[in-house]
């Protein structure tokens, strides 16, 4: 495995920039502990100084998070009538998974944006989507719109950084990553609290279907 960070750094000025950061972000979808976030920041931080173009930076990104994301979706529609089979009606794991089916299908775009902003909840969004069979074209149109706002404001937290630190790259990077997380931790409050304020459960939401 490469090491991302001294690659992109190595190609900073180079057009091949732009298929590293394909290729990390594509990784990034579907395998963990892939850093496609500080490799984007990097290469928005280049942007300010005029080393990168941040428009091209955005879209190889968004290309690559976009193919990316329809790896555990394909593979999840693939394995999802198995996987179903194992599991037994009325365990805990059946519920999860129908809780989820219920949630794609009310909100399914709301689930599908908000998670790409949480590593790990992009993997499992994505893949049990496919397991779900959610319907492709409405996955790729939310995934569209959710890959493309990732990797805009990841590309520009770097952006904004290298804009006001450009005689200090590390300073610049750090600030970066610190708006990046600061974006992901509103998210993740915002998701938290709607949670609290419209709690979902299995077995309520079954025993409020009316009788055949």
């Amino acid at each position: 495995m490469p090491d991302w960070i001294d690659l992109a750094e190595s190609l900073i000025a180079s057009p091949a920039l732009y298929a590293v950061l394909i290729a990390v972000s594509l990784l990034d979808s579907f395998l963990p502990l892939i850093p496609s976030e500080p490799v984007v920041i990097i290469a928005g931080v280049a942007g300010a100084t005029g080393q990168t173009n941040i428009v091209l930076v955005i879209v190889a990104t968004t290309v690559g998070a976009f193919l990316g994301d329809l790896v555990p979706y394909s593979i999840g529609r693939s394995t999802g009538e198995r996987v179903l089979k194992r599991l037994p009606v009325g365990s805990k794991r059946r519920k999860a998974y129908d809780w989820f089916e219920r949630e794609l299908e009310a909100r399914g775009g709301f689930v599908l944006v908000s998670t790409r902003f949480v590593p790990v909840g992009r993997y499992l969004a994505t893949g049990t989507a496919g397991m779900v069979r959610y319907p492709l074209r409405k996955f790729m149109l939310y995934v569209a719109i959710s890959t493309s706002t990732w990797s805009a404001y990841t590309a520009l937290s770097g952006y904004v950084g290298g804009v006001f630190f450009q005689e200090n790259t590390f300073l610049a990077i750090a600030v970066g990553v610190g708006l990046a997380f600061a974006v992901t931790g509103v998210v993740e409050c915002v998701r938290h609290i709607r949670r609290r304020r419209n709690p979902v459960e299995p077995d309520a939401a079954v025993a409020t279907q009316p009788p055949n």
